[in-house]
């Protein structure tokens, strides 16, 4: 049986969240980044988990990345189905945002999608917005060092990046174990 990765109640918290059109901003800033490794690995299909809006893709055409398979997942839209597997599973800006409680099943829904690597940036400190409860946007607010011990459960690191976009956090690469 597969784990639940998001309650119903704070699905409905990010479909509000997720009417602000600014909202889901981050995955343009790592476009180029991903665009790179999407290169160097001959990635052909990308699993955008927690794709949003789909601003990941916009990114990656903008930087000339057109013959790939590019599969959304993201539960507040439906639309986009289930997550599937590909030879790059990009997660960014989004394990911040699970509910703490649903972390686990969430990692391991990404590692058993990852055919080739995974591409995950985290922010670390608190969001800008917040939920409509009054909560932090940002749920899981924690350095890199407890993410990396949660992270190596599941995948081995391939490399680790300091950013100071949009706030502290970091992006990493991944092989699944």
């Amino acid at each position: 049986m597969k784990s639940k990765t998001i309650s119903e109640q704070y699905l409905g918290l990010q479909t509000d969240l997720h009417k602000n059109p600014n909202y889901g901003m981050a995955s343009l800033s790592f476009a180029p980044i991903v665009a790179d490794l999407i290169r160097l690995s001959n990635s052909q299909t990308v699993s955008d988990y927690g794709a949003g809006k789909q601003r990941l893709l916009e990114g990656l055409q903008k930087e000339g990345i057109s013959n790939l398979t590019y599969l959304p997942y993201d539960p507040v839209f439906p639309e986009y189905g289930s997550p599937k597997p590909a030879d790059l599973v990009c997660c960014i800006d989004v394990l911040e945002h699970i509910e703490p409680e649903m972390l686990d099943a969430v990692l391991r829904e990404l590692a058993e999608i990852t055919v080739k690597l995974g591409f995950f940036s985290v922010h670390m400190g608190p969001a800008e917005k917040k939920l409509a409860d009054g909560r932090n946007a940002h749920l899981i607010q924690q350095p890199s060092s407890w993410w990396l011990r949660k992270i190596c459960e599941h995948f081995n690191v391939l490399q680790l990046e300091s950013h100071g976009a949009m706030g502290r956090g970091f992006w990493i690469i991944v092989e699944k174990i």
